[in-house]
Formats: structure tokens, C-alpha cells, sequence
């Protein structure tokens, strides 16, 4: 029987993220051996859960053939630690994947440079720019954008990678023939075109919990990354696990300035004040961190210099009393001189032509 069969036996026994997995596989490299020393009644090895022992008792290789011949009649590569695309960069990982399903191009996977991008799923217009610009300048480069597929900054590195026509990696927290968000299945089938990879631990309709599995992706992100940036984060959010994960694996962290008004910003900002993470201002910032020639690097390009045209003349008003502070409808009414609701309306206005930025609690900032 293949070692495919075993390997997949394996993981569905430890499942994503053990912790122990590089342990086991450092005393069985083989998990063939393994199985035939179990089904022969020997002592589970330390670090095996007795939740997993008991899957990997009731499971036999053999059951999994029908995953096998699914993923090969649908285009799904499943790579484990002895296919040759598998990424060499996870390999050290304590808690390395045992299986990645895959579709796109996995020879992508090595032999290239790699820079983590990730951030909040709702990002400012200012947060939405740096990222674009700062994806578009590494993809430029010749560096593979490695993110998550996810709504927000996720989507905007690799959108800014296919705009350039260069290969990007998405780690999924779901089945690997599911989309998530399903918006992004076009994104998707684009980066898979120009020669990237989207890769998976869940198999094809994976029926198990949702719960976790997101975070659990994460590492793999921080893994494959040379470098981690953030483009901004809240104080709370997914994306300071993925940097915990970085740092765990001593993977250096970069980090884009924002407002001090902005809670779009304050997990960024958190991470330059405690000296968690270096100052992201534009790509040659990462291609220092890469050893890699930065003279042609370009500072990213400020979003707006004058005010977006055709706006209405009230709308031009509010915005000249708009700055990095936020102010609520009422403050900049009085401000202004103008009512209430014609404020309001120039700020749906403003917001439209990326002029303006909500917060929360309804207070608004023009975007620098």
C-alpha cells in the first residue's frame, strides 16, 4: 500500500496543529511502521492523546482510499512530508502538517522567496491602500505574498499580487474545495491561473467542527513566511495569533504605522511600541529583512493628495473639517455650520470616494 494511506491515517488520528507532531516524527519518520507497531499491540507513544490513540486504533489506511481517488479524479494534489512539493519550510515546524491538500501550482512552494501579509477583514481606506501598494511592490519584486483567502486585507495582498501578474499562497481554514468567503472564488481561480497554490488540512467537504480551524491555518501562514507583515490590526483580532506563531517560530515581524486615533490601528501600533515588530513604511523595509537588493524599491505611494473630484460642495465642507482625530455628525455640524442630516449625507459621500473612514461609536476621519 502506498505511504500516501498511512500518512493520511496519521493525521486523521493527531488532526491540524499537534503540537507533538514533530516529536512523534522525529522518533517515527515512517508512519507505516508506526501503524504495523500499534495494529501489533505496542505502547502508544507518548504525546498521542488517548482521543487520538483511539481514532488511530479504529482507522485503518485502507478507509482512506476513497479520499485519494477523489482528490486525484478533482485536481487535488495531497501533499505530506515526502512529496517533493511539499513546503521544506514547515518541515521543521513542531507542528508541521501532516497532509496539505492543494490545488493551483505546487511546485510554487519552494525555491522562491516568501512574505507573509495579513490583517483585519475590516480594513480602512488607509489600511486597504497600504497593503495594495506594499503587496504590488514585494509581488514586483519577485516575492510570493503568502495570506489566508480571508475577506479584507487578506484578499487585498493577494488581489494586488494577481494585479501583477505574480504567483500568491493561501492557507484555508475550511475544506479544501470550499471558498471562504465564497466572493473570493474568482480571486482564487485567478491565482491558481498565474501559477499559484491554495492549500488546505481539511479534505474535500470536510465534515468535522469549524471551530479553530482558522486560527489553526495561521501558523502555516507564519511558517511559510520569510517575514510576517501587518498592515494593520486591531488590538484583538486573528491576526496577532498568526504573529504569535511568527514569533514562535522566529519569524521576524513587520508592522505599518497607523493613526493613534484609529482602532483599525491599534494592534499594529501595539506591536511597534512593545518592540513586538519593526517599522513596515515600504517594501525595501521587508527586502532588508531579506537580504535582497532594495535600491529599486519604491516607497508606497500616498493614497490621495487632493480631494477625490466631483464631490458635492458639502461635501468638500465636512471634509475640510474632518482630520486624524474622529469627530461624531453632531461636532462636525457644529464645525461646519451645517445641519445634522446634510453632514451626514456629505459623509456617506465622503465615505463613497474613500475620502472618509467610519469608527467605531460614529465618529469619522478624513483619510490622510
Amino acid at each position: 500500500m502506498d505511504r500516501i494511506y498511512y500518512w493520511l491515517w496519521l493525521a486523521e488520528g493527531l488532526g491540524p496543529g499537534c503540537r507533538g507532531t514533530g516529536r512523534l516524527l522525529a522518533q517515527w519518520p515512517d508512519p507505516r511502521r508506526l501503524y504495523e507497531y500499534l495494529a501489533a499491540g505496542g505502547a502508544v507513544p507518548r504525546g498521542i492523546t488517548p482521543r487520538a490513540a483511539q481514532t488511530l486504533h479504529a482507522v485503518r489506511p485502507e478507509y482512506l482510499a476513497g479520499r485519494v481517488q477523489y482528490c486525484a479524479s478533482s485536481g487535488i494534489a495531497i501533499l505530506t512530508p515526502d512529496s517533493p512539493d511539499y513546503p521544506r519550510r514547515l518541515l521543521d515546524l513542531p507542528d508541521l502538517p501532516l497532509i496539505l491538500y492543494a490545488t493551483g501550482n505546487t511546485a510554487c512552494l519552494n525555491g522562491r522567496r516568501y512574505v507573509g501579509m495579513v490583517g483585519t477583514r475590516r480594513p480602512t481606506a488607509y489600511g486597504s491602500h497600504a497593503c495594495r501598494d506594499l503587496s504590488a511592490e514585494l509581488a514586483r519584486q519577485g516575492i510570493v505574498i503568502v495570506s489566508g483567502l480571508a475577506d479584507g486585507l487578506d484578499g487585498e495582498g493577494h488581489r494586488a499580487a494577481v494585479r501583477e501578474g505574480a504567483c500568491t499562497v493561501a492557507f484555508l481554514g475550511t475544506a479544501i474545495n470550499h471558498t471562504y468567503p465564497a466572493v473570493n472564488r474568482e480571486l482564487r481561480s485567478e491565482m491558481e491561473r498565474l501559477g499559484g497554490a491554495v492549500l488546505s488540512e481539511y479534505p474535500p467537504d470536510y465534515p468535522g467542527r469549524m471551530t479553530g480551524t482558522f486560527l489553526a491555518r495561521n501558523r502555516l501562514i507564519a511558517g511559510l513566511s520569510e517575514v510576517l507583515c501587518v498592515a494593520e490590526a486591531r488590538m484583538r483580532s486573528g491576526t496577532l495569533n498568526t504573529v504569535g506563531h511568527a514569533e514562535q517560530y522566529g519569524r521576524p515581524v513587520l508592522a505599518v504605522p497607523g493613526s493613534i486615533y484609529s482602532p483599525s490601528s491599534a494592534g499594529t501600533n501595539e506591536l511597534l511600541r512593545t518592540g513586538r515588530a519593526g517599522v513596515l513604511c515600504r517594501a525595501a523595509d521587508v527586502l532588508a529583512r531579506l537580504g535582497m537588493p532594495c535600491d529599486d524599491a519604491r516607497p508606497p505611494r500616498a493614497p490621495r493628495e487632493t480631494p477625490p473630484s466631483g464631490l458635492s460642495r458639502e461635501a468638500r465642507t465636512v471634509l475640510t473639517g474632518l482630520g486624524p482625530q474622529p469627530l461624531t455628525p453632531g461636532e462636525l455640524a457644529a464645525a461646519t455650520a451645517l445641519p445634522v442630516q446634510t453632514v451626514l449625507a456629505a459623509l456617506t459621500e465622503l465615505e463613497l470616494n474613500d475620502a472618509a473612514v467610519a469608527h467605531p461609536g460614529g465618529r469619522y476621519t478624513a483619510v490622510e
